[in-house]
């Protein structure tokens, strides 16, 4: 495969893949209360979090309703899971009973909604639970107190432009080099059927006995 044809699929290859590197973020759980439990006879629950298409995750202290825990996110379960800043999830916390499963709640989670600039997403429903989730990485560092979604939006969307520029700069360059280097072939080509030439005129003169072509004229 030729230098010029490997570069749109160097360029597809960075436009897809690139962006999803950078903007990756780890979440973990700052803090969780929860206000109700659905065992019967008093039985502790099981609580763990789950995102669609990922493994649950337990949440091995968290057992009793009107107690907030709150934990350090070096916990062996931690982190929670990671996020996108162009895909949400569906994710919920649930709790795993004697009898059935539960569905504590379950939403959309993503990386905006992280909107302070420590980093922080409180996650609230009403008579079931309050939990307290951390991304610095979801905020970019220094970001100033008006943050929002949409600036976030905006930077990525400059990032995606400079790596287009990029590989275009690569593309025009490997064009450049490829028909250099096609000129420089072609001239060579010419270059050796213009001896060939010569040699095929000084085999027939010495076939005819009159010496080099060159040295009769």
């Amino acid at each position: 495969m030729t230098l010029y044809r490997r570069i749109p699929i160097l360029s597809l290859f960075l436009l897809r893949w690139l962006p999803e590197v950078v903007t990756a973020a780890t979440v973990t759980l700052d803090s969780i209360e929860i206000y109700n439990t659905h065992e019967f006879l008093g039985l502790q629950p099981t609580v763990f979090f789950r995102c669609n298409g990922e493994n649950q995750t337990t949440l091995p202290d968290v057992k009793e309703k009107g107690v907030l825990y709150r934990f350090k996110g070096e916990e062996s379960w931690q982190p929670l899971s990671e996020l996108h800043m162009k895909k949400c999830k569906r994710c919920g916390f649930y709790e795993e009973g004697t009898i059935m499963l539960h569905d504590i709640d379950e939403w959309e989670f993503c990386a905006s909604d992280f909107s302070s600039v420590d980093g922080k997403y409180i996650h609230f429903k009403e008579k079931e639970l309050n939990a307290t989730f951390l991304c610095p990485e979801c905020i970019p560092v220094g970001a100033p107190d008006d943050w929002s979604p949409q600036n976030e939006k905006t930077k990525n969307m400059a990032l995606v432009v400079g790596i287009t520029a990029l590989v275009s700069v690569v593309l025009v360059l490997g064009v450049v080099a490829s028909y250099k280097f096609w000129q420089r072939r072609k001239r060579l080509q010419e270059q050796a059927r213009f001896l060939r030439l010569f040699e095929e005129d000084d085999e027939i003169a010495d076939e005819l006995g009159i010496g080099p072509l060159t040295h009769v004229i």
